[in-house]
């Protein structure tokens, strides 16, 4: 990651486009006709480019939607509407949102998602050797010595030993279990990783040990990555550009260093003004207040509204646009409409 970076990268054929992104669950009534009264908009018209190679970190509140997009883009969820085009080399882009379940499935080999919970992601009645060769026995890739030696290798990358194989899940400490998650993840070698709250269930020692793992094997194995995360520190750490959700929109999108430096909108300015400050002796400024916007019932205009200090009367009625600022980054703010709409 170079956080030195003060400017998007170029978007030259991206790896992945992502274009007005919608993933809406419907709230039924109930009784026996269960009729749809109304939409939990999870993910709204989600937009942007990734480059290979690149992190990009998606953050905000409990509820803003994060890995509901991430689990959108991978076709885990069925998109409500837009486009997720990916670029494979030699082969026309394809578009994720829309592709056929049969075309599908030889695409899953260069997407993978890394998950929250190492507790719960792996099955506790299969041994490690297994949980890490499933993924390749389901697309049916070498043989069994192949795969155990497969295997074996895998493991070591990512810290493990290879007669570790025989072991079950429950045999392994939090931090080691993440690493299995993470070998089964990369067994296929994918090309983008959706990683969802990869180490938030991991101590704060073992989270660096993550962290640096999947910075090393990103450089080794040339890995794109999104990262979900609601840590600002680690996503600090980890990623070359942030979108800021919230209520399942992309509020800002900028790079590590111009989000840190200057954040644009009220809600990156909130969130980061809630970052513990590690001198007691100087008081926190919190400049978040009130509740979470339900995505289910969104209040007229921009979501953020009821609870931001720069409230306009615009934004009591009309949902800001992303707009492109002179420094490269993206904002969805009334108070930032004097750029041209696009995307990054």
């Amino acid at each position: 990651m170079n956080t030195a970076s003060t400017s998007p990268p170029i978007a030259e054929n991206p790896l992945l486009s992502v274009k007005g992104l919608c993933k809406y669950f419907p709230v039924r009534s109930k009784g026996f006709l269960r009729k749809t009264v109304g939409m939990v908009r999870a993910a709204d018209d989600i937009s942007f480019d990734l480059q290979r190679g690149e992190t990009l970190g998606l953050v905000g509140e409990s509820g803003c939607g994060k890995t509901t997009t991430g689990r959108t883009i991978l076709r885990a969820l069925e998109p409500t509407s837009g486009a997720v085009l990916f670029s494979i080399p030699s082969a026309p882009t394809v578009d994720l949102a829309t592709v056929p379940a049969a075309r599908l499935k030889p695409l899953r080999t260069r997407m993978q998602m890394i998950f929250q919970d190492p507790f719960s992601s792996l099955n506790p009645r299969m041994t490690v050797g297994d949980i890490v060769a499933e993924p390749l026995v389901i697309h049916r890739m070498g043989t069994r010595a192949e795969r155990v030696e497969k295997v074996k290798a895998m493991l070591a990358k990512v810290g493990l030993k290879p007669e570790h194989r025989p072991r079950y899940p429950h045999a392994f400490s939090g931090g080691q279990r993440q690493r299995i998650g993470i070998a089964r993840a990369l067994i296929m070698n994918p090309e983008l990783v959706v990683c969802d709250e990869a180490v938030s269930a991991l101590d704060v020692s073992v989270q660096a040990q993550v962290i640096n793992l999947l910075q090393d094997l990103q450089h080794e194995l040339g890995l794109t990555y999104i990262f979900i995360a609601h840590d600002l520190s680690v996503v600090k750490h980890i990623c070359d550009r942030i979108a800021v959700m919230y209520a399942g929109r992309i509020v800002e999108l900028a790079t590590t260093r111009q989000l840190f430096d200057a954040p644009q909108h009220p809600y990156t300015q909130a969130l980061l003004s809630a970052v513990p400050n590690p001198d007691p002796e100087q008081p926190m400024n919190m400049q978040l207040s009130g509740e979470v916007a339900d995505p289910g019932n969104l209040p007229p205009g921009c979501a953020f509204q009821p609870r931001c200090t720069a409230c306009m009367d615009i934004c009591k009625s009309r949902v800001p646009p992303l707009v492109r600022q002179p420094d490269g980054r993206t904002v969805a703010c009334h108070l930032h409409t004097s750029g041209s709409v696009n995307h990054v």
